[in-house]
C-alpha cells in the first residue's frame, strides 16, 4: 500500500505531500489544477523516463518521493539488489536536476532507476490518461488469468529449471568437447607427472625436518652429548648435585618434618634430569650422517618443488589438481556414455514439462471461458457497448517454454458493434482504456469473494487517472461502486471529475492552485467530512454552491456508504 507522496518544486507543485490510507483514494480539483502531475511523480518513483522540464522554474532540482509498506517480493529485488531493508517501509526518492541529470535512492541508500522499474510491479500499476495499455502487458494479463483461476505455476518453474540445468549441461559438454580434445595430451602428461611423484600431503614438511637434522648430524651430535654430559655423566653434573643435596635433605628431615616436600621436590627433578639426559643421549646416538639419505631427501624434495611450482603452492593444491585433471581424463574417456544418460534425462525432463505445462494450458483455458464472460458484463456495466473474450494460445515449440508455461495469453475486445475483436493495446481511448482494466480488476476480486479456495492478497496499489471520461448519470455511479469494490481487497488511487464517483471515497484529497506572490502553486490536502461534501457540492453546482446542491451531495455520499 502507498504510504505517503510527497513532492517539492515538481512541475508548479511548490511542496506537498499526501498521506494516503487503506481502500478507496479520490483526488477531484479544478480542470488545470495539477491532479495528473501527482500521478506523474509517482509514475517518475516507478521508473518512468524523467525530463529536465519537470523542475519548477528557479529551482536547482524537482524531488519526488513515496513510502510503500513492504512486499515479500519487493525486499526480495532489494536484497538482490544490495539494498538494505528499512524495516516497515520502502522509501523511494528520485532528484531530477535542472542540467538534466538525476539520482535515485531507495531507502535512503544510492540506486538506478533500473531498480525502480524491477520494483514497480510489486507496489503500483499506474494507468494514466496518456498512456496505452502497454503497462498491461502480456505478462500481466497472464498473471491476472492465473488468479483469477488460481492456478499456480510453482511446480512448472521446477520442471522447467531441471530442464533447462540438463540442456545447459549437455550443450556445454559437446561444446568443449574439441576444447577437451586437444587438451588430453596436456592432462595426461600433468596427470602423469604427478602419478610417478606420488607426493603425499605434508610430506615435503617432514622432509624438511629431516634434511636440516641431516645437514647439521655432527653439531647436532655434539650439542646432544654435552647435554647429557653436563646433565648426567659428568663428575659436576646435575644429577650428582641433586643426589648429594637429596641426602643432605634427608638428614634435615631426620630432625625436622618440614623438610619432607623439599625431598619429594628434588627427587622429582632428579627424575625429569634421568629422563631428558636418556632422551637426549638416545637421540644422539641415533644420528646417522648418512650422506646418502640426504641426497636421496635432496632429490625427492626437488621434485615436490617442481610440482608445486608448476600445480599449486602445497602439496594439497597439487593433489587436488591431479584429482581434477584425473576426473576430467576420465569424462573425455567416458563422454559418449556421459552425453548418451543426459539426453535420456532431458528426455525425461522434456516429457514432465510437456505434461504438466499441458495441465496449464487446460486449466487457463477453462479459467479464461469464465473470466471473458464476468469480464465482458463488467464493462458494459461501464457505459460501453463491448465484445470481450480471452484467448489461450500454447506453443509447444521448446524455443518457447518458460517457468510460466507455454502460453499466450491476450486480452481482445470490440469496443463498437460490427467491428472484431482487437488486442487491448488497440483501443483507441484512454478512458476506455481505464474501464476495461477497471472492470477486469472487479472480475478478478469478485471471482476470489465467490471462491471458496482463498487467494493470495495481491498488494500492488492501483492508480486511475480520469477514469471517468466519456461516461455519466448511472454509468458513473457504477464506476463508482466497481472502484469501491475493487478497493475492498487493495489500495485504489483515483483522479475524477464526477461526483458520482467522488462519493464513494475514503479519503477524499482536494488538489488546488493558487497565486502567491506572483508563483502559482499546487497544494494537496485531505478533506474533513463537511469540506467532502461542500466539494462534492462544487462538482454537482460548479463554483458557486447551493443550499440544493449541498443537500445533494451530502445525500450521495451517505449512500455511498
Amino acid at each position: 500500500m502507498l504510504l505517503e507522496l510527497r513532492a517539492e518544486n515538481y512541475a508548479v507543485i511548490d511542496h506537498a505531500i499526501a498521506a494516503f490510507g487503506p481502500g478507496l483514494n479520490l483526488l477531484t480539483g479544478e480542470t488545470g489544477a495539477g491532479k495528473s502531475i501527482l500521478v506523474d511523480a509517482l509514475a517518475l518513483l516507478m521508473g518512468e523516463k524523467a525530463s529536465s522540464e519537470v523542475v519548477r522554474h528557479g529551482a536547482e532540482k524537482a524531488v519526488v518521493a513515496c513510502v510503500f509498506e513492504p512486499t515479500p517480493g519487493a525486499e526480495a529485488i532489494l536484497e538482490t539488489n544490495g539494498i538494505d531493508a528499512a524495516g516497515q517501509e520502502i522509501i523511494l526518492r528520485r532528484e531530477i536536476f535542472a542540467n538534466g541529470k538525476g539520482r535515485v535512492f531507495i531507502n535512503n541508500q544510492p540506486a538506478t532507476v533500473t531498480v525502480l522499474r524491477q520494483l514497480a510491479p510489486e507496489l503500483a500499476l499506474i494507468h494514466a490518461q496518456s498512456e496505452t495499455l502497454g503497462a498491461f502487458d502480456q505478462a500481466q494479463q497472464r498473471g491476472l488469468l492465473d488468479r483469477f483461476g488460481e492456478i499456480s505455476t510453482e511446480n512448472l518453474a521446477i520442471l522447467h529449471q531441471k530442464w533447462r540445468d540438463i540442456q545447459q549441461k549437455l550443450a556445454d559438454l559437446e561444446r568443449d568437447e574439441q576444447d577437451r580434445l586437444r587438451m588430453v595430451d596436456l592432462w595426461s602428461f600433468q596427470r602423469n607427472e604427478i602419478e610417478s611423484v606420488n607426493p603425499r600431503e605434508g610430506e615435503d614438511e617432514m622432509l624438511e625436518t629431516e634434511r636440516r637434522v641431516l645437514s647439521n648430524a655432527e653439531k647436532l651430535y655434539t650439542a646432544a652429548m654435552n647435554t647429557h654430559e653436563l646433565l648426567y655423566e659428568g663428575a659436576a653434573s646435575a644429577e650428582t648435585a641433586l643426589r648429594a643435596a637429596l641426602k643432605q635433605l634427608e638428614e634435615l628431615a631426620r630432625y625436622d618434618a618440614k623438610f619432607q616436600d623439599a625431598i619429594q621436590q628434588i627427587a622429582s627433578a632428579r627424575a625429569v634430569v634421568q629422563d631428558v639426559s636418556a632422551t637426549v643421549r638416545d637421540y644422539a646416538e641415533g644420528i646417522q650422517a648418512s650422506p646418502e639419505r640426504l641426497a636421496e631427501i635432496e632429490d625427492r624434495l626437488a621434485a615436490l618443488d617442481r610440482l608445486k611450482r608448476k600445480y599449486g603452492a602445497t602439496l594439497a593444491e597439487v593433489i587436488a589438481y591431479g584429482e581434477e585433471i584425473a576426473v576430467k581424463l576420465n569424462e573425455i574417456e567416458n563422454s559418449d556414455e556421459i552425453v548418451k544418460s543426459l539426453r535420456v534425462e532431458l528426455k525425461a525432463a522434456e516429457d514432465e514439462y510437456r505434461k504438466a505445462a499441458q495441465s496449464l494450458t487446460h486449466l487457463r483455458t477453462e479459467a479464461a471461458k469464465k473470466l471473458e464472460k464476468l469480464a465482458e458484463a463488467q464493462i458494459n456495466d461501464l457505459a460501453m457497448r463491448a465484445r470481450f473474450a480471452v484467448t489461450v494460445t500454447p506453443s509447444e515449440d521448446p524455443a518457447h517454454w518458460a517457468a510460466h508455461g507455454w502460453d499466450t495469453v491476450e486480452y481482445r475486445i470490440a469496443t463498437n458493434a460490427g467491428e472484431p475483436l482487437k488486442p487491448l493495446d488497440e483501443i483507441a481511448s484512454g478512458g476506455e482504456m481505464s474501464r476495461v482494466l477497471l472492470a477486469l480488476k472487479v472480475s478478478v476480486e469478485e471471482g476470489a469473494s465467490k471462491s471458496q479456495k482463498k487467494k493470495t492478497p495481491v498488494p500492488r496499489t492501483l492508480v486511475f487517472d480520469e477514469i471517468d471520461i466519456g461516461i455519466g448519470g448511472r454509468a458513473a455511479e457504477a464506476v463508482g461502486q466497481k472502484l469501491k469494490a475493487l478497493s475492498r481487497a487493495q489500495q485504489v488511487l483515483c483522479i475524477t471529475h464526477l461526483p458520482q464517483i467522488a462519493a464513494f471515497a475514503d479519503q477524499h484529497f482536494l488538489i488546488e492552485k493558487k497565486e502567491q506572490g506572483g508563483r502559482t502553486k499546487t497544494s494537496v490536502r485531505l478533506l474533513e467530512d463537511r469540506e467532502r461534501i461542500e466539494e462534492v457540492a462544487r462538482m454537482l453546482s460548479g463554483a458557486k454552491l447551493t443550499e440544493a446542491s449541498l443537500k445533494h451531495a451530502e445525500q450521495m455520499v451517505k449512500a455511498s456508504r
